[in-house]
């Protein structure tokens, strides 16, 4: 039984959750004349951030002072506005700290809603949804809304509990107390070396004898893989107190089992580049910091999205819509699987420019309004050029790096080619780069296996562009499926691309013997 719908239920999209993604996805949509609703659980947008982070410090940039009048290209290092016309709705407004505190964003995410008036019902969480017939039914505790499409915009839904014997004797990150002073000649053990771990360890040095952070898979720090999601160098304190020979320490092992044994607990690890060894330590307090994961509660057997192997996030068509569920979407950042661990799309600045193009997509296969497409004339100068003109100015390609693209698709028929921003280049070559010629345009970083990442020797010359390390300009060129070439412009300090003899010419000059047979190869 789906019970009855009054006609103020039913609506074309509906969104679930009103943190930073269901609202952004409600700007847009509302901007876009859509038919639309949001539900939210609780009584305020970006309930989230109430609880977490536990020490109330994002670790998400606030660049304030960036020299830059464009406000296109101060975004690069606004890690937490949402993208919006009003430009007092900017989250430098609220705080001017590098690292803002959480109570500063509530404060945006609720203005954001309100001054907006975006169609948010709040107190109203999703109970069960089904779909039936083609059409999404969505219960609440009182109420039930019908929707062609469904966007699951939710966050994290609870933490993640690994399964290793005894782990209910530990704290959970969301439960323990962030006062170091509670930790005060103690022996510690967190479980995890993410972000949370860090930042729970961080607070204790103060008072703790003895901090253990354990997982088997050594730390990755975020100045290495380039991912803000892997460790930040703010918690820089507690490596050094590792290799100070402080007894604090970072071991590389797994958690085989957890027991208590009087007023402490016997913890049982196996080292996992040590040969095998093991050992049996002791501590005073066990702290579970191993990341959350979504929750499929709300989700009946019609429309029980498929999640990736890790069980946390649902798996996602390049469209960001469920692989094996039709209508069904994810915003914010439960769209992360397709650049798991290297763009932006779980924070902010990165799944803000997700959803602009989630929203162009739904609106186009909803209500059959194009995407929005500029046309250009098939030489050389002039896509040059346009590539440039876009390099050195948006946003979400220095922010989406490696995932999102700007595509030059070759009209034959008309004769000039087609220009589409901000498209993940794997929906792009999905959706054009069958045919006699396509361009994507991305920004990339060079490889992941330097030695010393402060100390990278580099060669400065057009012809060797394709080693740059630092964030750099890459156009792709695909033929009927194919990638046939690729074209590197070399890195710059200060991310303008524009000299005539290094990313000019270069880029010129790969662009003709492309354009000139568009039918072949270069010549």
């Amino acid at each position: 039984m789906t019970g009855p719908a009054s006609d103020d239920h039913v609506h074309r999209y509906l969104i679930v959750g009103a943190g930073p993604g269901g609202l952004q996805l409600s700007y847009f949509l509302q901007q876009a004349g859509a038919d639309y609703v949001t539900l939210e659980r609780e009584a305020i947008p970006g309930s989230f951030f109430t609880r977490y982070p536990r020490h109330r410090r994002l670790i998400s940039l606030n660049k304030v002072h960036t020299g830059q009048k464009d406000p296109e290209i101060a975004l690069r290092w606004d890690w937490n506005s949402l993208l919006n016309d009003d430009p007092d709705l900017l989250f430098p407004r609220y705080s001017r700290e590098y690292f803002p505190h959480t109570d500063d964003l509530l404060c945006y995410l609720a203005d954001f809603q309100r001054r907006h008036g975006l169609n948010v019902r709040f107190s109203s969480g999703v109970r069960r949804t089904e779909k039936s017939d083609g059409i999404f039914v969505v219960f609440t505790a009182d109420q039930v809304f019908h929707a062609e499409c469904v966007i699951m915009a939710t966050g994290w839904g609870h933490p993640y509990i690994p399964d290793i014997p005894g782990i209910e004797l530990a704290v959970g990150y969301e439960d323990v107390s962030t006062s170091g002073a509670d930790f005060a000649d103690q022996r510690v053990l967190i479980i995890g070396k993410g972000n949370a771990a860090f930042e729970t360890a961080h607070a204790m040095l103060d008072h703790a004898a003895v901090v253990h952070l354990a997982s088997p898979n050594p730390v990755r720090l975020a100045w290495t893989s380039k991912h803000p999601g892997h460790v930040r160098g703010q918690y820089g304190a507690f490596l050094d107190s590792y290799w100070f020979k402080t007894l604090h320490g970072v071991l590389e092992c797994r958690v085989d089992q957890i027991r208590r044994a009087g007023d402490t607990y016997q913890v049982g690890i196996s080292y996992t580049l040590a040969e095998g060894e093991q050992a049996l330590l002791e501590y005073d307090k066990v702290v579970r910091c191993t990341g959350f994961t979504m929750d499929t509660g709300p989700f009946g057997d019609s429309c029980l999205p498929e999640l990736v192997p890790n069980g946390r996030i649902p798996a996602i068509r390049p469209d960001f819509q469920s692989v094996n569920v039709d209508g069904l979407y994810f915003a914010g950042t439960l769209m992360q699987a397709r650049d798991f661990k290297r763009a932006s799309s779980a924070f902010i600045d990165g799944f803000r420019y997700n959803l602009r193009t989630l929203a162009a997509l739904l609106v186009e296969r909803y209500q059959e309004i194009p995407l929005d497409e500029r046309i250009l004339p098939v030489d050389a100068d002039e896509v040059t050029t346009a590539i440039l003109a876009r390099v050195n100015h948006s946003s979400a390609l220095w922010t989406q790096f490696e995932y999102l693209c700007d595509v030059y698709v070759l009209d034959e028929a008309a004769g000039h080619f087609r220009h589409y921003a901000d498209l993940p280049e794997d929906y792009a070559v999905e959706r054009f780069g069958g045919g006699s010629l396509c361009l994507t345009v991305t920004l990339r970083w060079g490889r992941h296996d330097y030695g010393d990442v402060f100390a990278i020797k580099r060669h400065p010359t057009p012809d060797r562009a394709h080693e740059s390390a630092f964030l750099h300009p890459v156009v792709r060129v695909w033929r009927h499926g194919a990638q046939i070439a690729e074209q590197h412009l070399l890195e710059d300090l200060l991310a303008q691309w524009r000299d005539p003899v290094r990313h000019v010419a270069p880029l010129r000059a790969f662009l003709d013997a492309h354009l000139s047979t568009p039918s072949s190869g270069p010549r």
